[in-house]
């Protein structure tokens, strides 16, 4: 039987090179650099060496160590019993680092301090186990509003907050909640009861089973231990129950709110609303469609960019200059319509806690912010914003070039709808999208933003806080010539 030549020749055994040098298969042209996976160090390994100067782990490490005030974070801890933890200053820098590269679950940065120098130079060779980081996490909310000012300030001292033009807008932040893990109001009364009898009868059941083997065994036998089944059924009944009762107090509030602006509009007195907003909201009545989440029930169904989901809505306000989100809040409420004066005011008071001065030039924001009554209120507080308006209605009267006097009977809608259609309304408001757009594009690819990981209102406006304060020092960390998010 012939024999391919080629298989011989490398099947062959290696001969043996000059010191330095692999040994090659008997036939081949060339030699190779030493490789030796189970090679020992001669000396003790540095992983500050194996870190490339310019990475952005050692800016992240910089501004942690140089440019924050961590003294609120410190402050939380007491002295106890139990091992020492974590350094706050270590754990921050791995959130930071990790949510700037796009790593946001607390198991992958367990897994990441193991195998990436990066993250195992931030923790000093060390590997935080999974819990302690979501611990850290979800313990430190609030102290990520202190960070997030402080690193507004630290932009603004670079230069990258102009205060000319900013834009306001919303994006969707998938919850961490299942579809399937929801149910709507009419569904829960019938399954509440349902459930309610099948826990009954597993309780006798369990009774009649103990007795007999209290016979058999003796009393003396421990079994006071529920079963999986019903124990799970009880859980889902208490949570099928606070989400019906959530939903009324709910529909009761928007209710009793509605009648006591309809009376108090019509002249009435404190008493009246008050006696008007009781009523209203004793005798409300839920939707029988609005649905509630037993995984996340703060989440609100949705409309995201690939269809219906749990999520939440974050408001971002953003500066032109350098792209420097100047507010960030999170809200329950699907549209945008309520929240146009109060990211106004949040990002005031953004501004004085940072000591900016100025205030910004014009604020745009597109047509989810328009009504009447928000035209009317940024009027009457001389506040310069440009609103779009959407489709000119049929009365409507908005010439396509405004000349001359705006007529005195005009609507605010008509007022701001000659104001976009003027020279100097078109240069402004053509900029909106391409000043907030970006930033949520940059967020949710980079830093994968777009779904969150900790549930409950207070969780999604703390992980949308710590992606900000990300996005931020990306722009810091580029205006020092770091490509931050770049590993």
């Amino acid at each position: 039987m012939a024999t391919d030549p080629v298989a011989e020749a490398f099947f062959e055994v290696e001969r043996v090179d000059p010191p330095g040098r692999v040994a090659s298969p008997a036939g081949a042209s060339r030699t190779f650099r030493d490789y030796d996976q189970y090679q020992s160090f001669l000396l003790p390994p540095s992983l500050d060496d194996w870190l490339p100067k310019d990475h952005t782990a050692r800016f992240i490490s910089e501004a942690v160590d140089e440019m924050l005030d961590l003294s609120s974070v410190y402050a939380s801890y007491e002295r106890s019993d139990g091992a020492p933890p974590y350094d706050p200053k270590m754990m921050l820098k791995l959130l930071v680092y990790a949510y700037s590269v796009g790593v946001t679950s607390s198991r992958e940065m367990e897994r990441r301090c193991q195998v990436d120098v990066a993250f195992r130079w931030l923790c000093a060779n060390t590997a935080p186990d999974y819990r302690s980081i979501s611990r850290f996490r979800r313990r430190h909310l609030l102290a990520l509003d202190d960070l997030f000012i402080q690193v507004l300030t630290l932009c603004a001292e670079a230069g990258l907050v102009s205060l000319g033009r900013v834009a306001l807008d919303g994006t969707k932040l998938r919850a961490s909640a299942s579809r399937h893990k929801a149910m709507s109001y009419d569904r829960m009364g019938p399954k509440i009861e349902d459930l309610k009898a099948q826990v009954a009868a597993m309780l006798a059941e369990a009774e009649a089973t103990d007795r007999a083997e209290d016979e058999e065994f003796g009393e003396d036998r421990r079994g006071d231990e529920l079963p999986t089944e019903l124990a799970t059924k009880e859980g889902r009944l208490a949570r099928m129950r606070a989400a019906k009762a959530a939903i009324e107090a709910e529909t009761g509030e928007k209710a009793a709110a509605k009648a006591a602006t309809k009376v108090a509009d019509s002249g009435g007195d404190e008493a009246v609303v008050s006696e008007a907003a009781e009523m209203a909201a004793s005798t409300a009545t839920p939707n029988p469609k609005t649905q509630r989440n037993f995984t996340d029930p703060e989440s609100r169904m949705m409309k995201t960019t690939d269809g219906f989901h749990y999520a939440y809505n974050a408001q971002t306000v953003v500066d032109e200059a350098s792209q420097v989100v100047l507010a960030a809040e999170v809200t329950q409420q699907a549209t945008d319509i309520d929240q146009l004066l109060f990211m106004i005011g949040v990002t005031e008071g953004n501004l004085d806690a940072a000591d900016i001065d100025d205030s910004p030039e014009v604020v745009l924001a597109d047509a989810g912010y328009c009504s009447e009554a928000n035209l009317q209120q940024i009027a009457d507080a001389e506040i310069n914003a440009l609103v779009a308006t959407g489709r000119i209605r049929g009365k409507e009267r908005v010439p396509d070039a405004p000349r001359g006097r705006i007529p005195k009977n005009a609507t605010q809608r008509e007022r701001m709808a000659r104001r976009l259609r003027t020279k100097a309304g078109r240069t402004d408001y053509a900029r909106r999208k391409a000043i907030v757009e970006p930033v949520f594009g940059q967020m949710k690819v980079r830093q994968a933003a777009g779904h969150l990981r900790l549930r409950g209102l207070a969780g999604a406006q703390g992980e949308w806080t710590l992606h900000v304060v990300c996005h931020n020092l990306r722009k810091l960390a580029n205006a020092n010539g770091v490509a931050l998010g770049v590993c």
